[in-house]
């Protein structure tokens, strides 16, 4: 299975199970990939369905029931995050409660077969067509997150050096982040976890999908960077084509034109205010949103701005017995949001407008068949004024014609006048009844809105209190942790300091001592400056510690694996010899030797250690210092020798 140059410009998967079970055996899967003009046709492994998924990279994967697919609500949230990012999962016969998919194929003229391949075909043809409802589990909001790539360790001499490094990476690589997104337009709120030398994580909140992201997914060296969309509370199930519903519309003309859209039960679906846009704009935001079959107002008679847009959907009219005063707007508008008085009057026109019509709704509701469009007989019946009975005869395609009697025929074609009449008397007596109720209802209720709206307000007064209090709590055991935590760490340093001070007032004493005040052998002591290791950062870390100076007797606990950068490194401190452990590579020999550095073995020095810090006898480290300097006389003689046998050997050569 291959892609292909589209007509649809996309590529299409139909999937449905061909044998066995998601949750128990291994399935198979019967495949249609669909691109408007071709069909490919294949039976594949779940495993290989994804490959397959990931490899193509479709716009839709589409099926009749998703949990064919995944076991479980948990295994469907795992699949829908795996999909490659532009790829939407789609169930075509539904949401929550799918229909057989053989109906909606039906439905939607779509060719439909028993067998998994006939129905992988339904499926891909039907989500070609923009039927069915995209299945998500994630929100448009993504999160990035910025941390370390590694460790910090468990202890050591390097361990703060090490971390302030990590956590500077930390903070260069959140900065990179932040200027990607700035420089694609991208809104984010940024939660910041500083530390001392950098960030210890940095997470970012984009809306937008991870597509859209400048950002990928990555490790590297002393950093990481993770990209995770936020969850839903659940699964979500939203209509691949948004359906223009037959809606009811409420209008407030004026300097400011307000439009409302209020659906058929009742829910405010959008609004509008505008100053700059013309009648057909305003159009044109209507028809983007629904079918209007009313269109209402606030007061009476209907302004002609308002009858113009009636006209021009040919709805019928709406308008009040009398202009709607505010106190009732507002009333009847309170659990709506909007942002100023036009609105809001746009909004209680189509509100009251649904009111007044409310009965008709449920009744149309009730006598309508599930298969039949509820919206278009409510438009029919309200907008045109037609009686219901006759909208549901023109559904029933076995419907014969009356049969017309030859006698009487003139009485015949009145009886549907005369029933119409009889009808609107009988509606007319129900609807002054059911007013008078009414009323009576909405004045009981009035009664007890103003009693709970003053309880409300009392304890809302009470709950804005409680809040204060909690907030200033809060806010002061923030600063108390925040306090304390600051006072810790001035301890911990303090402690550090004082321990620094002290080796440092032992090693002054070291260096500056004349032994005036020890007597016998004791007199003939040297301080020693002991590196762990010969390599740079050790050689960095003594310096930190205690300080590396000209003249400094060096003891290196391990000689071995240093190279001419290290040995240089070392040699810049020109000290006034080099006690080791172990072997010097040829490379830091020849260095330290360039540079006449004496080097000597440890165990030829009686070296005692307090902590830190170490002492030597003089005179043995003398006498080191005088054998390297009998062996360096050596080697000079050795070399200028090989030198010279070089050069006769080049004469011979030349003569010969």
């Amino acid at each position: 299975m291959s892609a292909r140059t589209s007509a649809l410009d996309t590529l299409i998967f139909g999937v449905d199970v061909q044998s066995g079970d998601v949750r128990g055996d291994a399935p198979s899967y019967a495949v249609v990939a669909f691109d408007g003009e071709n069909l490919d046709r294949d039976v594949v492994s779940l495993r290989k369905l994804r490959r397959l998924i990931d490899r193509e990279e479709p716009a839709i994967v589409s099926t009749d029931n998703v949990y064919e697919l995944a076991a479980d609500k948990d295994a469907l949230v795992h699949l829908l995050r795996e999909l490659p990012s532009g790829t939407k999962l789609v169930q075509v016969t539904g949401a929550e409660r799918p229909e057989p998919l053989s109906r909606v194929a039906s439905r939607h003229g779509v060719p439909y077969g028993k067998e998994p391949m006939k129905e992988a075909e339904a499926a891909a043809r039907l989500a070609a067509g923009n039927v069915g409802h995209e299945v998500s589990a994630f929100t448009n909001t993504t999160r990035v997150k910025v941390a370390r790539g590694r460790s910090t360790g468990k202890g050591g001499w390097s361990e703060d050096r090490y971390t302030r490094r990590i956590q500077g990476a930390v903070k260069r690589a959140a900065r990179e982040v932040e200027s990607a997104l700035e420089e694609a337009g991208l809104a984010y709120e940024a939660d910041v976890t500083e530390k001392y030398g950098g960030y210890s994580n940095a997470i970012y909140s984009v809306e937008a999908t991870p597509d859209e992201i400048p950002v990928s997914t990555r490790r590297s060296g002393d950093t990481r960077v993770e990209i995770e969309r936020e969850r839903t509370d659940g699964i979500e199930f939203e209509p691949l084509a948004k359906r223009r519903d037959y809606v009811l519309v409420g209008v407030d003309p004026g300097t400011t034109t307000a439009v409302a859209i209020v659906g058929i039960d009742g829910e405010v679906l959008d609004v509008l205010s505008t100053r700059t846009a013309d009648t057909a704009a305003v159009i044109e935001w209507i028809v983007e949103r629904g079918r209007p079959f009313l269109v209402a107002a606030d007061v009476t008679p209907m302004p002609n701005t308002v009858e113009k847009l009636r006209r021009s959907f040919d709805a019928a009219g709406w308008t009040p017995e009398t202009d709607l005063p505010v106190d009732e707007k507002q009333h009847r508008t309170r659990e709506v949001g909007y942002d100023n008085d036009h609105e809001r009057d746009a909004i209680a026109a189509a509100l009251f407008a649904h009111d007044a019509n409310a009965e008709r709704f449920e009744r149309i509701a009730h006598k309508t068949p599930a298969r039949i469009d509820r919206g278009e007989v409510t438009a029919r019946v309200v907008g045109n004024d037609e009686p219901i009975e006759r909208v549901l005869d023109s559904y029933r395609e076995d419907d014969e014609p009356d049969e017309v009697e030859e006698d009487g025929s003139e009485e015949h074609e009145r009886s549907p006048e005369r029933r119409r009449i009889a009808e609107l008397e009988t509606r007319l007596e129900r609807l002054q009844s059911h007013l008078s109720e009414v009323r009576e209802t909405v004045e009981q209720r009035d009664e007890r809105i103003d009693e709970l709206e003053t309880e409300l307000s009392a304890a809302r007064s009470e709950e804005r209190k409680e809040v204060r209090e909690r907030r200033a709590v809060t806010r002061l055991e923030r600063e108390n942790d925040r306090l304390e935590r600051e006072r810790d760490e001035q301890r911990e340093a303090r402690e550090a300091l004082e321990e620094k001070l002290e080796r440092l007032k032992a090693l002054w004493k070291l260096d500056h001592s004349n032994f005036s005040d020890v007597d016998g052998e004791e007199r003939d002591l040297v301080a020693v400056k002991p590196i762990e290791k010969f390599t740079l950062g050790a050689i960095e870390d003594a310096e930190e510690s205690y300080g590396l100076a000209r003249g400094d007797v060096i003891y290196l606990r391990d000689a071995s694996g240093a190279g001419r950068r290290t040995a240089e490194r070392l040699a810049d401190v020109s000290p006034r010899v080099v006690l080791k452990e172990g072997g010097l590579s040829e490379v830091a020999d020849e260095v330290l030797f360039e540079h006449e550095i004496p080097v000597g073995p440890a165990d030829d020095v009686a070296i005692r250690e307090v902590d830190e810090l170490a002492v030597a006898r003089e005179s043995d480290v003398e006498q080191v210092v005088e054998d390297w300097h009998e062996r360096a006389e050596r080697r000079h003689r050795d070399r200028n020798a090989e030198m010279v046998d070089q050069l006769i050997s080049e004469h011979r050569a030349e003569s010969g």
